[in-house]
């Protein structure tokens, strides 16, 4: 039996990718979704959202009137919304995955308090197969580079993205000071102005924004005489939406508690 899938944010641009890719899935379903109650789009019929004959799915304005239909709630919505989300969802213990970004460290903790307590969660702030793969490629070379290295990140995203930096570039950021011993006060997030010399622990994070572009991470690290640059590009949206679709086929019936991509794709013991 496929497994049954709750969309959240389902007419959003992530929404309606992961809706699309799951049509086309034999392991997996939709069978409800739902968005904000002021949105537009609520009452309208699943199908009418990826142009194809109506599904019998009308899109509601909670989740609490599809819950029980499920096994699993994909979540890509706003960080306040998700929070919300995981809320309800510690009454029902249903598997979730949430690739939203945005989350301040008190939203974030208390997602994985809930989860640790009521249900299986995958969280990430990138579903992309590839993007995980460079997070462990990040790792092993930070270890590999552990003196005379400096290490900046930059990423590049759409002019509509609303947080900076992205999820993906803290993840990043955060597997470099993991493997240095490092922590997040050595993050530099801008400069400007007369700086002084780079100090030798930090890890830069840039940020760039403008037009289409789906999503870019470069990986710099670089030393005296040479350098070394790890690049990820996203062309397309289904590059996340495929991972957070196996992320959900695999955290179904996993043990309440916390996981990420690393653990959906086999990587965190490599």
């Amino acid at each position: 039996m496929p497994v049954k899938a709750i969309v959240a944010g389902a007419a959003g641009r992530m929404g309606k990718t992961i809706v699309q890719l799951i049509s086309q899935h034999p392991e997996i379903e939709v069978v409800a979704a739902f968005e904000a109650p002021d949105n537009l789009n609520v009452g309208k019929d699943l199908g009418e959202l990826i142009g194809v004959q109506k599904t019998g799915i009308v899109i509601e304005d909670s989740l609490e009137k599809v819950i029980e239909k499920g096994e699993v709630i994909i979540d890509f919505t706003f960080h306040k919304a998700s929070l919300q989300h995981a809320k309800i969802n510690a009454n029902f213990g249903k598997a979730m995955v949430i690739g939203t970004t945005g989350f301040s460290k008190e939203e974030l903790a208390e997602i994985h308090h809930l989860a640790k307590n009521h249900f299986p969660l995958v969280q990430d702030y990138n579903m992309s197969m590839g993007v995980n793969l460079l997070t462990k490629l990040v790792e092993i070379t930070a270890k590999t580079l552990s003196e005379g290295f400096d290490i900046e990140i930059i990423e590049a995203h759409h002019r509509m993205k609303k947080d900076a930096p992205s999820g993906t570039a803290i993840k990043l950021a955060q597997a470099v000071a993991q493997a240095l011993g490092r922590s997040e006060e050595n993050f530099r997030f801008c400069r400007e102005g007369i700086i002084g010399e780079r100090p030798p622990l930090e890890i830069g994070i840039q940020t760039v924004r403008g037009g289409d572009i789906v999503g870019e991470h470069t990986v710099l690290f670089a030393g005296m005489g040479e350098r070394i640059e790890l690049v990820h590009k996203a062309s397309s949206r289904e590059t996340f939406a495929r991972g957070a679709i196996r992320a959900a086929l695999w955290v179904v019936g996993k043990a309440p508690g916390v996981y990420n991509m690393l653990d959906v794709l086999g990587l965190r013991e490599l």
